[in-house]
C-alpha cells in the first residue's frame, strides 16, 4: 500500500472518530505530500513521503521553539502534540550508540582529523542513513563534538 493511500485510511479513520487534532495533523500531512506530487509532476515514492514528513515535523519543531519563546504555551503543546501524530509514520529513530559507531566509521573512513573536515564526515553520514529517522542536529553536533576532541 503507498503512504499516501496509508495516510489517506487513517485520516477517514480520524473523521469517523472526530479526533480533530489527528484530523487536523493528517489533512496538513496530505496537503504537503499532495503539493509535492504536484511540484514533482509524478506520484511520491515512499522515501519522498516520509522526507515530507520529516520536514513537516522540523517544521512543528521550529514553531515549538518560537511558541515557547513568545510565551504562548498552548500553541507549543498543539505542535507537539501533532508531532506525535506526525512521528507514528516514520520509522523508528537510530538507537543513539548505533549513531555514535557510524559517526566514528565515517570519521576513520575520511580521513578526518579536525573540525574543518566535518563536510567530508557529514556527507559520508548523510548516505547511511537515508530513509532513517535523524536529528540532523544531534548528528551534526556528535561529529562536531569528536572532530574536536580527536
Amino acid at each position: 500500500m503507498a503512504f499516501i493511500d496509508k495516510l489517506s485510511e487513517d485520516l477517514v479513520s480520524a473523521m469517523r472518530a472526530k479526533d480533530a487534532l489527528r484530523l487536523g495533523a493528517l489533512r496538513m500531512a496530505k496537503a504537503a505530500l499532495m503539493n509535492r506530487e504536484i511540484e514533482r509532476g509524478r506520484a511520491l515514492d515512499d522515501a519522498e513521503s516520509l522526507q515530507v514528513i520529516s520536514s513537516l515535523i522540523k517544521q512543528r519543531r521550529d514553531s515549538i521553539e518560537q511558541f515557547q519563546k513568545g510565551g504562548r504555551e498552548e500553541l507549543a503543546r498543539k505542535e507537539a502534540d501533532e508531532i506525535a501524530v506526525l512521528e507514528k509514520y516514520l520509522p523508528p529513530p537510530v538507537d543513539p550508540a548505533q549513531l555514535e559507531a557510524a559517526v566514528d566509521g565515517a570519521i576513520q573512513e575520511t580521513g578526518a582529523t579536525s573540525p574543518k573536515d566535518m563536510g567530508k564526515v557529514m556527507k559520508a553520514l548523510t548516505g547511511k542513513f537515508a530513509g532513517a529517522q535523524v536529528d540532523g542536529k544531534v548528528l551534526s553536533e556528535l561529529v562536531r563534538r569528536k572532530l574536536a576532541a580527536g
